[in-house]
């Protein structure tokens, strides 16, 4: 086992060992998602301070069983995912990134009941790509860098 599964929860490290999910950081992610079809990377977080990633990390098998070979999986190393969440705009752990052919698609944060993680992953897969919440053009102030109009 690398040093980089033994930092994560059993049922995270399992994901690699047992179903095939590639680990990826934050400069190797693009590459990743770009190898082609619909792509999921999991953002599991801390385990201690959001074990919803753990159930997350047993779900996720459960969704692969039911979306039969209609996605491929990676799991995001804890020391990479706060770049990683950044990049494509994740605030809350845990969170699901979709992506199809390199491209974001949404995302599914937090733990979610069965029925709405299957109408969400349906959608993710049916939906065009889109923007990743965080591209854009900053605004800045030229007047008042600390002056508020509240």
């Amino acid at each position: 086992m690398t040093a980089v599964a033994e930092a994560h929860a059993p049922l995270v490290q399992r994901l690699a060992r047992d179903f095939g999910a590639t680990w990826v950081d934050e400069t190797s992610v693009a590459d990743w998602t770009a190898g082609g079809g619909d792509r999921v990377v999991l953002l599991a977080g801390d385990p201690v301070r959001f074990p919803e990633g753990v159930d997350v990390a047993a779900v996720l098998p459960e969704l692969m069983k039911t979306f039969p070979k209609r996605f491929t999986v990676a799991v995001v190393p804890r020391d990479s995912e706060d770049a990683v969440a950044k990049r494509y705009g994740s605030q809350r752990w845990p969170t699901l990134l979709f992506f199809r052919d390199g491209l974001y698609v949404t995302a599914i944060a937090g733990m979610q009941d069965w029925d709405v993680y299957l109408s969400g992953v349906a959608a993710a897969l049916a939906m065009p790509p889109s923007r990743p919440p965080t591209i854009g053009i900053p605004v800045v102030s030229q007047t008042g860098a600390g002056s508020s109009c509240h």
